[in-house]
């Protein structure tokens, strides 16, 4: 199994008037993984599952990365908040030989990476919005995986 972890792009700030669940992308959030997204798919093939936090930033962000890859969003309720466990169940659904990629949050992303790559420091694995981290698991999601890549989104954009 080949997971492509992303973090969502930029979102509008927190403020007490918009509810957290609704925060959507910033315009620039928008065009900066549009460009992104871009370079996500000149280096990595289209997986064969897109899941997406159903939170309003992730399926935005989802969205842009389904239109560069010509893959549909499935939205996975784990990925707004669930445990390690949660995500792992979601991947046990997969065929073991799939590429999945995910869209979701920090510090959900970076302690979901630190978990398959065996690591206990999550903090040294934290993700920038829009940034993408691939793990490859060749027993599948119950297994330590192996880092592939780390691409900040200033790189993926570059190679958009």
């Amino acid at each position: 199994m080949r997971l492509i972890i992303i973090r969502h792009a930029i979102a509008v700030d927190r403020s007490p008037d918009i509810p957290d669940d609704e925060r959507p992308l910033t315009e620039e959030g928008r065009k900066r993984f549009r460009q992104a997204a871009r370079g996500l798919a000149r280096l990595f093939p289209p997986p064969d599952l897109l899941l997406s936090s159903p939170l309003v930033r992730a399926r935005q962000t989802a969205r842009i990365a389904s239109k560069a890859w010509s893959v549909p969003v499935t939205e996975e309720a784990a990925l707004a908040g669930g445990t390690v466990g949660d995500l792992e169940a979601a991947l046990r659904r997969v065929p073991a030989q799939s590429t999945i990629a995910l869209v979701g949050h920090e510090p959900q992303v970076s302690e979901f990476l630190a978990h398959l790559v065996g690591s206990t420091q999550p903090d040294r694995l934290t993700f920038k919005k829009g940034g993408v981290a691939v793990v490859d698991l060749p027993a599948g999601p119950a297994s330590v995986g192996t880092l592939a890549a780390v691409l900040p989104p200033r790189v993926l954009r570059r190679a958009g």
